[in-house]
């Protein structure tokens, strides 16, 4: 629905998502510059953009990573420009030396950082809370509650911005980005704004005596918070039960108060200004408050700041939280443990609730889709490490093939601490063969990792000729977060051609030997792979197979896989149902009335890896042109 993002129709309702709304909401801010390096749950915010930069003459780009998306929008901003930085919560600690500095020099144009937050890592690997990174570096942080705060808060952050010459930083978390909900557009400009001409005694500068001025700039956030838009009250003028909440716990609390008749007695406090905290609000209220509940995701940033602030004040106050230990330490908030919570606060019985179902939910694992050549190259790297008279050391990393850790790809890593880790991680480790390690050590990254973290940490390995082994699953794609572009794959956010960026020629020049392998040719590349377990020093191999999903869209020739089932011996072979026991591709089913084995030609995409493996030859392949 790119009409809705462009669309010049003040006052007019549309169905947003939460990313869509703050898309739209850098629309009416009128923004000249957005960079991003996607990651969930915002991916989405900048390829939207992109799609609508050049009808609304801004540049969009896909970054190698957060910390060059966000130093250039800190570019843009000393010539006047008004920039956008969407990170996810990993990415926002990429970019902390840099924003730690920029909260020190200041802005010129407005710069505002749209972080994402993913509580219960849906698509993480752990659970952060950005606003902690917001009180560390002293910057102003808003937190949206729905997608109409979340587009009304961009303009607002870049207004904000400009006024303290600060970077302004939104907090979203994963269900505002991806639920939906009504928004009124409001009013596009018809005219970008001029920029500044640089002048030769401009300064932007992270200078040490600037520590006190970046303090007096957080203070003055602070008085423009205490007379905020975002920030609503509403119960008895004096409350003795106080709940203040943000994000979606106001959401979460005011069904919980609904559902328990709306008690009068009860005052909530939402705050969508989560950094300064406006305390002259705070203070209003928590001077005749005998106890308050801090309902938030996903630390208690609030219960302790609320805590800290009663202790200054010396205020006599109970107060409930997720520390306390009445709502969950850990994960995201829902109903069921907000509305347990406000009963429990507010002394009010839980309503009756009527159970669904009896039956249990099934549990899925993670794995690899249909055809995805990761599952090949897993396959291939456990076998090559088992013949190995010494077990292997195998580093993983962060993108699709974080799944391998588990039974999809047959369990093939050991150690996976953060993106691009995984290159230095095998480093440390391939130095200790010079002190009677005789271990083999693997590592290996996607292809968009590779230009994202990994190019310093394989420059110091092939700098100290670290002993180890580097696979590049080269899939020429970002195909976790939506296939979203890199340098490798010749095209931008913005749908520009560009020369494409060679791994094998980078890797080359850093005097790295290079090898290039398909891993859906079994026996070759684990012949490669063997030998080159057994060659010294640093080592490359570059595993080159398209991702199955942008295989399926572009494919010329119509592939169908099919079991032979008079071939096919079921139980009564050796193998031990590996096709859909230990490969587990969501192809490979199994007959359970003809108790052999078949092809779910739904899922299958027509790979064929499996028709190499079948010991008995019963799956067969057949391709031909399309029609």
């Amino acid at each position: 629905m790119d009409w809705t993002l462009t669309t010049n129709a003040p006052g007019k309702i549309v169905l947003m998502q939460g990313n869509e709304a703050i898309v739209r909401g850098a629309v009416e801010s009128g923004i000249h510059f957005a960079a991003s390096y996607p990651g969930s749950p915002s991916s989405q915010i900048l390829g939207m953009l992109g799609k609508i930069a050049k009808e609304r003459n801004f540049y969009a780009q896909w970054a190698t990573n957060e910390i060059a998306a966000f130093q250039a929008c800190l570019g843009t901003s000393f010539a006047g420009a008004r920039s956008i930085c969407i990170v996810k919560q990993n990415g926002l600690l990429c970019i902390a030396d840099a924003l730690f500095c920029a909260a020190q020099h200041g802005i010129k144009g407005g710069v505002v950082v749209v972080t994402s937050d993913d509580p219960s890592a849906h698509s993480s690997t752990n659970e952060f809370d950005s606003r902690h990174m917001a009180l560390s570096a002293s910057i102003p942080m808003l937190e949206p509650t729905n997608m109409q705060e979340a587009k009304d808060m961009v303009p607002y952050a870049f207004e904000i911005s400009e006024r303290t010459k600060q970077v302004v930083i939104i907090r979203l978390t994963t269900r505002v980005c991806h639920g939906r909900g009504s928004v009124a557009l409001g009013q596009i400009p018809e005219t970008q704004r001029k920029l500044d001409v640089v002048d030769e005694w401009d300064r932007m500068v992270c200078v040490s005596f600037r520590h006190q001025v970046m303090l007096d700039t957080l203070e003055a956030a602070r008085e423009l918070f205490e007379e905020s838009p975002y920030n609503h009250y509403s119960g008895p003028e004096h409350p003795e039960k106080l709940i203040v909440a943000g994000g979606t716990g106001c959401l979460y609390t005011k069904e919980a108060l609904h559902l328990l008749g709306d008690p009068a007695d009860v005052g909530l406090l939402e705050l969508g200004t989560v950094w300064p905290l406006p305390e002259k609000l705070l203070l209003d209220k928590l001077r005749t408050a005998k106890e308050v509940l801090a309902v938030e995701e996903v630390d208690p940033f609030l219960e302790d700041e609320l805590l800290r602030l009663a202790g200054r004040e010396g205020l006599d106050l109970k107060i409930w939280g997720r520390n306390e230990g009445t709502i969950n330490r850990v994960g995201e908030l829902d109903p069921d443990h907000v509305l347990p919570a406000v009963s429990a606060f507010t002394g009010l019985p839980m309503p009756p609730r009527q159970k669904t179902s009896d039956v249990p939910l099934l549990t899925r694992d993670l794995n690899f889709c249909a055809g995805c050549p990761h599952r090949a190259t897993f396959f291939v790297l456990k076998q090559a490490m088992r013949r190995e008279k010494v077990p292997g050391i195998v580093v993983g990393d962060i993108g699709c093939y974080y799944m391998a850790g588990s039974e999809a790809g047959q369990y093939g890593w050991q150690v996976n601490n953060c993106m691009g880790s995984g290159i230095n991680v095998a480093e440390g480790l391939g130095q200790l063969s010079a002190y009677g390690m005789d271990q083999p050590v693997v590592t290996m990254c996607g292809d968009s990792t590779f230009f994202h973290t990994v190019l310093p940490g394989l420059c110091n390995a092939s700098y100290h000729n670290s002993n180890m082994l580097l696979i590049v699953l080269d899939n020429s794609a970002t195909a976790m977060t939506g296939f979203q572009p890199h340098p490798g794959t010749g095209l931008t956010a913005m749908g520009d051609e560009v020369k494409p960026m060679s791994i094998r020629a980078i890797c080359e020049a850093m005097n790295c030997t290079v090898e290039e392998a398909d891993p859906f040719e079994i026996e070759e590349t684990t012949a490669l792979l063997n030998d080159m377990l057994h060659r010294p020093g640093l080592k490359v191999l570059i595993m080159k197979q398209p991702c199955a999903t942008l295989m399926a869209k572009s494919r010329k020739e119509k592939v169908t896989v099919w079991v032979d089932q008079d071939k096919c011996l079921g139980d009564n072979c050796g193998c031990d149902r590996f096709c859909s026991r230990v490969w587990g591709c969501p192809g490979n089913s199994w007959d359970f009335k003809a108790g052999k084995a078949v092809i779910d030609p739904v899922s299958c995409v027509g790979c064929g890896v499996c028709a190499k493996l079948c010991p008995q030859g019963a799956i067969q392949v057949k391709k031909e042109a399309r029609a």
